[in-house]
């Protein structure tokens, strides 16, 4: 079975990103009543300027379409940042090693209490994430980190450095589920200048990171772009190929995308290519028609007015109350969750809301808040996949 890596060389990303940005309204409007994209060039189509004065009917079309697969609920997480040590250069990213911010890795008994009161606001599925350094980040340290999260969080995803199938195994059997990796962008020169040292240069290896962690028996999948690093159409374009390519080849699991835009971070890089807020609403009605089944993550990077108004457009998955820095949370004042200083943040979030505060927004345009959707006694007996450690 060939990878997405071993197939991305002959996907026709430039010719379909200079076909939506020439797309006649006809043929944006002849896709729109179909009701779906059926193929990367409708989706192209979806994501046009021609497209936009029908942006209405995209959106209706889309939460038919989420309602019917995900009903009325958002499932929500919260993000637990365990390192902000790294040894990448990404000229984007506040954890860059060349950027002077405060250099945190969180012992495992500080990283339970941070999870702590992220369990006590309600949450039930964490996502732990940490900058790429092997010194500070190791495997047994994570390995650690989920055994002592698991009876808190009955689903753990990892947003890691891309590592080998072999060594997502240990994770996995320790009760871990879900594995996010972005691709950052899927423009191999823009990718090639943005990351100038360290492990991250290698854009083919990275690229498949999703397969490597399915192998290892994730049953989650989560992929998606920055946007801003590049012409937004061709990544949005490309995460579309490459969840069809998870979907048709990791078949086992549930994949989810992402299309955060870049937020204010330390390195000061500006967006290159911005996309505003109504077409980022624009691309994820696209994706939706495009991928009826898979989920769409809006994370606390947006404004809360547009994350209020993107819940019935497609969104199924959102972060709330988020800090983006190791042991950040503990700089929360508890009563209110108000974040105190984060020199050391990743980015800076744009939703500073609670997360009952989020809930509430969302039991108010009619949908559920669901804090657990997953338990460990749902797949006690369950057949492993190929190469996956014994739970």
């Amino acid at each position: 079975m060939a990878t997405f890596s071993e197939t991305f060389p002959s996907l026709p990303l430039e010719s379909l990103a200079a076909a939506s940005a020439s797309t006649n309204a006809a043929r944006a409007a002849a896709v729109i009543r179909q009701g779906r994209a059926r193929s990367l060039e409708d989706f192209a189509a979806l994501i046009s300027p021609a497209a936009t004065p029908h942006l209405e009917a995209m959106c209706a079309a889309s939460q038919s379409l989420t309602q019917r697969h995900f009903g009325k609920v958002m499932r929500m997480f919260a993000p637990l940042y365990l390192s902000n040590e790294c040894v990448n250069i990404c000229k984007y990213c506040g954890f860059s090693r060349n950027n002077p911010i405060p250099r945190i890795t969180l012992p495992v008994d500080e990283v339970v209490r941070e999870a702590g009161m992220l369990a006590r606001r309600g949450f039930r599925s964490i996502l732990l994430v940490a900058g790429e350094h092997p010194k500070f980040v190791s495997g047994n340290y994570v390995v650690e980190c989920i055994e002592r999260l698991l009876p808190m969080f009955p689903s753990i995803s990892l947003e890691l450095g891309p590592l080998e199938a072999s060594d997502y195994g240990p994770m996995v059997a320790a009760g871990c589920e879900g594995l996010v990796v972005y691709q950052e962008t899927y423009h191999a020169p823009t990718y090639a200048e943005l990351h100038t040292a360290g492990p991250k240069k290698h854009f083919l290896w990275r690229m498949d990171t999703a397969e490597r962690a399915y192998a290892a028996g994730f049953r989650r999948l989560g992929i998606g772009a920055l946007l801003g690093l590049h012409d937004w159409r061709l990544d949005a374009i490309a995460v579309a190929a490459h969840a069809q390519h998870l979907l048709r080849h990791c078949w086992k699991s549930q994949v989810t995308v992402s299309l955060p835009r870049l937020r204010p971070a330390a390195g000061g890089f500006q967006p290159r290519d911005p996309i505003s807020d109504r077409e980022l609403v624009q691309v994820v009605a696209a994706l939706r028609l495009f991928l009826p089944h898979s989920g769409i993550v809006l994370s606390t990077r947006e404004p809360a007015r547009l994350r209020d108004g993107m819940m019935a457009v497609g969104v199924t998955h959102m972060s709330a109350g988020s800090s983006t820095e190791p042991g950040g949370y503990a700089n929360f004042d508890e009563s209110t969750w108000t974040p105190g200083e984060q020199p050391a943040e990743q980015f800076h979030i744009a939703d500073e809301r609670a997360p009952e505060v989020v809930a509430d927004a969302i039991r108010a345009r009619g949908y559920e808040p669901v804090w657990k959707d997953f338990d460990r006694s749902l797949v006690a007996d369950e057949p492993r996949l190929a190469g996956a450690p014994a739970p």
